[in-house]
């Protein structure tokens, strides 16, 4: 049970914005005989759940928008965010790239997208990520 935990933790923090890898935990629980659905489940929960963290922190972002200091104009991000929803919504599909996927999260919060559709497309993409590494790692 430690194991499944510790794999939940390593999940969650790889999708934040601190660098951290998940696969080598869930290949080597793979090698050590769990379930690969359960380690599917609880490392795409775990992604999905750190991805939420930078949206947050995109939408708290996304507030300070009107401060002086504020790097970008209100109508850039007024901008960017129109384009985002218009062109940007299935870029959550590749949340699992690593550092790219860390600003595609955080450019959700900040563009507004809604959480369950966020949730939906980024817990889909980490999914496939992860039966991927799954399948490889079965393979070898």
């Amino acid at each position: 049970m430690s194991e499944l935990i510790f794999l939940f933790i390593s999940s969650f923090v790889a999708a934040t914005l601190f660098p951290l890898g998940s696969e080598v935990a869930l290949f080597t629980l793979l090698r050590q005989g769990f379930d690969p659905a359960v380690l599917v489940a609880v490392a795409t929960l775990g992604n999905t759940a750190g991805s939420l963290i930078n949206w947050l922190l995109g939408k708290y972002l996304q507030r300070l928008q009107h401060k002086r200091w504020f790097y970008f104009s209100a109508s850039q991000v007024q901008k960017a965010q129109a384009h985002y929803q218009r062109f940007g919504l299935y870029s959550l599909l590749f949340a699992w790239l690593p550092i790219v996927g860390d600003l595609l999260t955080l450019a959700a919060g900040i563009f507004n997208v809604r959480p369950v559709p966020f949730l939906i497309l980024v817990g889909t993409g980490k999914l496939l990520r992860y039966l991927a590494v799954v399948f490889l790692g079965s393979a070898v």
